[in-house]
């Protein structure tokens, strides 16, 4: 009996004690029909919710989300901006997973390791993210690790993306006949379209998303762009936007009136609400950097509504900038973006303790960006003159099971005058290196670049042709650290990166049109003496396709996890009684 409590006493220690704690959830990805401009549609609702749940965790949590795919097409999950570390297993890309058939689940498990802030989830294939499937992370701070404001009263999370009463089946169709997609219909705030603001523009009966608050409060307002290739301006009528972080890294506090959020980018403002409010207010998020008389209809608005109103928002609303033409000046946003470099993020050292500017760089890569072209008869978008083609078999376990001409390490560097062409060219990024990218947008639309796996610096931007005198203008004491970064057209970014999670990681134009199209390539980060404590094994729930479906078991299903930790320990208590009673027996 002494020895079954030992046994008892060693195993609660060592299953759970040790461990950080762990989130298990389902989704369900399935078509509903919803008519959030007015025009009955199909969606993706993930648990019969459009948009999906929110993921809320806290800094080291494990999560396991086990995604049930009941479309009639091919699914994967992404999470962008979660750097899956020393795990691109769980990433979610043709790349590194193969998909999720129809009618059957698989598990993502993953942990948020050191990080914080606001991120969205989405689905990675076949153009589903302009139907739906998206829904809000958030990853909260440990409560040792103090944040660099006050803590507001309140979250409040807004997904706000530009819109089609087409669904993505039929979007994807309009880009392979070789046709842009022209001008959304609308923009939904959280699923919903606008208030009607504007009885010729908006039809009735519309369903718009309510904000409630109450006077004198401080609120943190999560803005993601979940649309498919519209950068948006937000703005909230007669309050300021206090920017406090982007992307899980703190900023220097700043305010504005309005913020431009490209897609794929997440922000976080904090809004103090007015004492002596007496009316409901308008919350929108408006098509940039386009005519806006002739894309007035691109125009999300939601009701900002304190609880002692007297009367509805009314009149004109708010004015989005008027730089349209002066993309300089509207550069001027995005370039003062800070790092607080003495706030602690998820870690209690400061931001800043990472002197990213002192270091080397051992890589350089020019990625330039252009209009889509036809290829081989196809209409095609290129990175460097390449149009990449998902590889049949995921790129590291090609290399696990020694699957020869999955894909090629041969990405280019620099541009080169070459004919466009598709192929599968990947780089072959050094471990530990401390590379620098410069994105170089020669596309007639504002991009937004994302790398998976990684956070980066943005250190520079501007106009014209990147050369090696813009270095001279880079920022290498705060620049702030992200994974999606907005590149002007006709213009350049540059990142600085370190290359210290091994993996496979997607590097992407984040606009689904571009993506679609080919603008994507992967960066194969390998450590040569590799020894299982920098890179995970494949799980065991992993999905076989292309040359190795052969490996892959007759029911391609997994669950969330068996036990949560607390039902393990009652189960383990139930059955060390159980053996207690028979030995005493």
């Amino acid at each position: 009996m002494a020895l079954l409590l030992l046994i008892h006493i060693a195993l609660f220690s060592t299953l759970c004690f040790a461990a950080d704690p762990s989130v298990f959830l389902d989704f369900k990805l399935s078509y509903i029909t919803l008519s959030p401009l007015g025009v009955p549609q199909r969606v993706i609702a993930v648990n019969g919710a459009f948009p999906g749940p929110v993921v809320n965790v806290t800094t080291n949590y494990n999560v396991n989300i086990n995604v049930h795919n009941q479309l009639d097409e091919n699914l994967l999950m992404t999470w962008p901006g979660i750097q899956m570390r020393r795990n691109s297993w769980q990433d979610g890309v043709l790349g590194t997973n193969c998909p999720i058939h129809p009618k059957k689940n698989f598990t993502y498990r993953f942990q948020v390791k050191d990080q914080i802030g606001s991120f969205f989830y989405f689905p990675s294939l076949n153009f589903q993210r302009a139907s739906g499937g998206f829904g809000p992370i958030i990853i909260n701070n440990r409560n040792i690790i103090a944040i660099p404001f006050a803590h507001p009263d309140a979250d409040i999370v807004l997904l706000v993306g530009d819109w089609y009463t087409k669904n993505h089946t039929a979007l994807r169709t309009t880009l392979e006949s070789g046709e842009e997609l022209g001008m959304p219909d609308g923009v939904l705030i959280n699923g919903k379209g606008p208030y009607r603001y504007n009885s010729t523009l908006v039809p009735n009966g519309i369903e718009y998303e309510t904000i409630n608050v109450d006077p004198g409060k401080t609120y943190r307002f999560r803005v993601n762009n979940v649309g498919t290739s519209t950068s948006l301006n937000f703005r909230i009528e007669g309050h300021n936007l206090l920017l406090v972080e982007t992307e899980g890294f703190y900023t220097t506090q700043q305010n504005f009136t309005s913020f431009d959020i490209h897609v794929g980018q997440s922000y976080s403002f904090l809004v103090t609400m007015d004492q002596n409010a007496t009316k409901d207010y308008y919350i929108v998020a408006s098509a940039r950097f386009v005519n806006e008389t002739v894309w007035e209809r691109v125009t999300g608005v939601a009701i900002l509504h304190y609880s002692n109103s007297k009367g509805p928002a009314s009149g004109p609303l708010p004015v989005a900038p008027s730089d349209i033409y002066n993309q300089w000046s509207a550069m001027n946003q995005p370039r003062a973006i800070r790092q607080n470099t003495t706030a602690s993020g998820a870690r209690p050292n400061p931001q800043g303790s990472f002197h990213y500017g002192s270091i080397n760089v051992t890589d350089t890569y020019v990625i330039q960006s252009l209009p889509p072209v036809r290829i081989d008869g196809k209409f095609r978008a290129t990175l460097n003159g390449i149009s990449f083609v998902n590889p049949d078999t995921p790129i590291r376990l090609a290399d696990l099971h020694k699957v020869k001409g999955a894909y090629k390490l041969d990405f280019p560097n620099k541009p080169h005058d070459r004919t466009p062409h598709m192929d599968r060219s990947v780089i072959n990024a050094t471990y530990k290196g401390f590379i620098e990218i410069i994105l170089q947008n020669n596309d007639t639309k504002m991009q937004s670049f994302h790398m998976d796996g990684y956070a980066f610096f943005v250190v520079g931007m501007d106009f014209g042709v990147w050369s090696e005198n813009s270095r001279n203008n880079y920022n290498k004491w705060d620049a702030i650290s992200r994974s999606t970064t907005e590149v002007y057209p006709g213009g350049w970014t540059a990142v600085l990166v370190s290359l210290d999670n091994v993996g496979v990681w997607n590097l992407r134009v984040e606009n689904l049109d571009r993506w679609y199209l080919g603008q994507e390539t992967y960066m194969r980060i390998i450590n040569p003496e590799e020894n299982g404590k920098t890179e995970m094994v494949p799980p065991d729930n992993v999905i076989y396709c292309g040359a190795l479906q052969s490996l892959q078991k007759e029911s391609q299903s997994s669950s969330a996890m068996a036990l949560h930790c607390g039902n393990f320990k009652l189960f383990l208590t139930l059955v060390i009684t159980i053996l207690a009673l028979y030995f005493d027996f």
